[in-house]
């Protein structure tokens, strides 16, 4: 990477092609940590919070920034769960499959998200971006199972029912 300090220019190597700006977010960020020594994980949050996700060339980007290796980042990334290598839609939908959800309809919860998005597939994201569609092992609040959570806003005791108003929502 490599910024023009006379004329202020953020230029980035060929072979990157997400936007420009949110890189040049992005490298704002790490700089201005206190240390890069033990803020990896916070500024994969960053880069996370600002692509929606961690493809290889954003991890290469910040191995290159942080002074580490794209190795190391690789692993911090597939070790934590919260980190995702795949596209999120804008509104990201997860639902809980922990054993108090399933036990009441989680499985019928997942189905009617899948038949209201136009047959998107668990993992997917709709074609126009807006939508995508996760299971979760448990989200801690099964006295509210079945539970949906759309970014961090929370359903509890959905129906299948519910599905189509909660799209709505976001629409």
């Amino acid at each position: 990477m490599s910024t023009n300090q006379t004329s202020g220019e953020f230029n980035l190597p060929e072979g990157y092609a997400l936007p420009e700006n949110l890189y040049r977010e992005l490298a704002a960020f790490i700089e201005g940590l206190p240390t890069k020594a033990g803020h990896l994980v916070t500024a994969l949050h960053k880069a996370q919070s600002l692509f929606g996700y961690l493809p290889e060339e954003v991890q290469k980007f910040v191995a290159e920034h942080m002074d580490v290796s794209v190795v190391h980042v690789y692993g911090v990334v597939s070790f934590y769960t919260f980190f995702t290598q795949i596209p999120k839609g804008k509104h990201p939908i997860s639902i809980c499959m922990g054993t108090a959800c399933f036990v009441v309809g989680a499985d019928k919860i997942v189905e009617s998200f899948r038949q209201q998005l136009g047959g998107v597939e668990v993992s997917e994201v709709t074609s126009d971006g807006q939508f995508s569609i996760d299971c979760l092992r448990c989200v801690g609040t099964c006295a509210l199972a079945p539970v949906v959570m759309i970014g961090e806003k929370v359903y509890g005791k959905v129906t299948p029912d519910q599905v189509k108003d909660i799209i709505a929502d976001f629409s």
